[in-house]
């Protein structure tokens, strides 16, 4: 069994001979923003000033460390260490005393020996990925004043945080005089102090990893599983080859993107609502005892391919056939709605059938008849759930989805209440946002696949929700009950491509089509221009557009 030790150090034996930090290349990058830097600077600002001569604690730092060697892979910490070496870089590069930049760098590196036969080593190694770029730019001396002139912009997402968060540091402390910087550097160095928790074996330290937090950034599930999957691989090469794929699939989506996708991934195994952490899930019910094969089969049969028709599904990016267009039209609509239950059938759809063109239209044409019912008739999030693991059940089973009794038809019930509530008060529905109900009408009013860019669209209502006493649209509904009746239905909004003027609302409604809903002489959505196209706002022109309307939608969503 291995022995687990913790002992709270300072940073000037942290940073000295006894540790040579290694982040393995299957952590995370480098990823503190620069928010957290300025809490960390000011943090120590702050504690020098109450008083520099009591200890000031940094949080923890887990290692995998074999007795006395020097070598230790960083398991949890990576974020602390690489900003205390910018900050003790900054410090070094600023100072103008001889003695004191000479000490600053032994932070820094590990002096070679020409009788030893030693060369320099630096005291933290980032990833393979990221290492030489922090060492020319950071750790070498000179290598920050040249690296301030740089204009090139062509980094990874942690090469920029190691650009942003040395520049923060830099102009910070080169506002202090050297006498500052000098008692800066020796409180960090004597006062600031590390609790070091070492241990041998990889277990341990992945079960104290899966408990501690970096300052200000939290671990996340995705970071646990990477440390328990990447960390069965049996060799150095095994683990930088699937450490590179993991980290090129997080860095194709982006950090948000790759947590979401496991939750999918998980939807897809489990079929039920997430009821605990998203990694125990994972952990028991996915992958259960992770071996090296197994560990290698989940990243090249699972995440890889999962990760490939996510991007496609959410970024509406499907090609290699005549029906792509018809497919990612249909994922735009998909993608407009307010939640994403819908992802975890689509993966699976799109996983199993590529290479089934006429599948996939097929598909995504149901899928969004189904989401757009369930998100008009306000079905709540375990319904929702309930009905996509039905169909992702049968998309496993390979079983006819398209049986009206199957889960991916809306039921004669479900189309009732669709057409009820499309009848009714749209615009005040609770839960239901009803810009996309509209955008969604406008493509097929527009007969092709409407694709609008613009920064703000907004919902109007051409009879305006409180008309003025002496307007013409009393005189066109002098019934209140009548006009309360057509006020938020279908019939009366419109969409704009701009934000609401609550000044304009009010007005009259020849005056709203000439000076507010065209814009540039051209109404820019279909829904739009066929009400610049009447003369009058009466409620026999809301009775006919109103059933014209939900025509529309009852013909492109079979609701008959």
């Amino acid at each position: 069994m291995s022995e687990i030790k913790a002992n709270e150090q300072n940073l000037s034996t942290v940073f000295s001979d006894a540790y040579l930090f290694e982040i393995p290349t299957y952590q995370r990058p480098y990823s503190w923003e620069k928010e957290q830097v300025e809490e960390l600077l000011d943090d120590l600002l702050n504690a020098m000033e109450l008083d520099a001569n009591s200890p000031y604690f940094l949080g923890n730092i887990v290692l995998i460390k074999d007795g006395m060697l020097s070598k230790s892979e960083v398991i949890d910490g990576q974020q602390r260490l690489a900003t205390l070496t910018m900050l003790f870089c900054v410090l070094r590069e600023l100072s103008s005393e001889p003695n004191a930049k000479t000490s600053l760098d032994g932070f820094v590196r590990e002096a070679g020996d020409i009788f030893r036969k030693t060369q320099d080593q630096y005291r933290v190694n980032l990833r393979t990925r990221d290492q030489q770029f922090f060492q020319t730019n950071v750790q070498e001396i000179g290598g920050i004043a040249r690296f301030l002139e740089t204009t090139t912009t062509d980094f990874s997402d942690s090469q920029q945080r190691i650009i942003e968060n040395t520049r923060h540091l830099y102009s910070e402390i080169s506002k202090f005089d050297e006498e500052n910087r000098q008692t800066l550097a020796a409180f960090v160095a004597q006062q600031c102090y590390l609790v070091i928790v070492t241990t041998s074996d990889k277990s341990s330290a992945y079960r104290i990893f899966s408990v501690l937090n970096d300052r200000g950034l939290s671990l996340s599930p995705t970071d646990i599983l990477k440390a328990e999957i990447v960390g069965k691989m049996q060799t150095p090469e095994e683990e930088r080859q699937y450490a590179d794929k993991w980290e090129s699939i997080e860095l194709e989506l982006g950090r948000d993107d790759f947590q979401s996708l496991f939750g999918y991934i998980r939807m897809i195994h489990l079929k039920a609502k997430q009821r605990r952490a998203l990694q125990e899930e994972f952990q028991e019910n996915i992958l259960g005892e992770i071996t090296n094969t197994k560990a290698k089969e989940f990243i090249d049969a699972e995440l890889e391919p999962y990760a490939n028709v996510y991007g496609t599904v959410s970024r509406e990016s499907y090609s290699g056939s005549e029906d792509a267009e018809s497919i990612n039209t249909y994922l735009k609509y998909l993608n407009r709605l307010d939640n994403a239950d819908w992802i975890p059938p689509a993966m699976a759809f799109f996983h199993r059938n590529q290479n089934h063109n006429g599948q996939l239209v097929r598909f995504v044409k149901d899928l969004e008849r189904l989401a757009y019912g369930m998100f008009i008739i306000r079905a709540n999030v375990n319904d929702r759930i309930n009905r996509y693991a039905s169909v992702l059940d049968y998309i496993e089973q390979g079983r006819d989805l398209w049986r009206q009794d199957g889960p991916l038809q809306l039921t004669a019930g479900e189309k009732s209440d669709i057409l009820r509530r499309l009848n009714g008060d749209v615009y005040l529905q609770t839960r239901v946002h009803h810009l996309p109900v509209l955008l969604r009408l406008d493509s097929l009013l527009a007969d092709a696949g409407a694709s609008y860019n613009y920064s703000a669209i907004t919902v109007e209502h051409v009879l305006p929700q409180h008309p003025a006493r002496d307007s013409q649209w009393l005189s066109w509904f002098p019934d209140k009950l009548e006009r309360e009746l057509w006020t938020h239905r279908l019939a009366n909004l419109v969409l704009l491509s701009r934000r609401r003027n609550s000044s304009a609302s009010n007005r009259e409604f020849d005056h709203k089509k000439t000076t507010y809903f065209l814009q540039g002489g051209v109404p820019p959505f279909a829904i739009t221009t066929q009400v610049v196209s009447e003369t009058r706002w009466t409620p026999n022109v809301l009775q006919r557009r109103q059933q014209m309307l939900l025509d529309v939608l009852k013909k492109e969503w079979r609701l008959d």
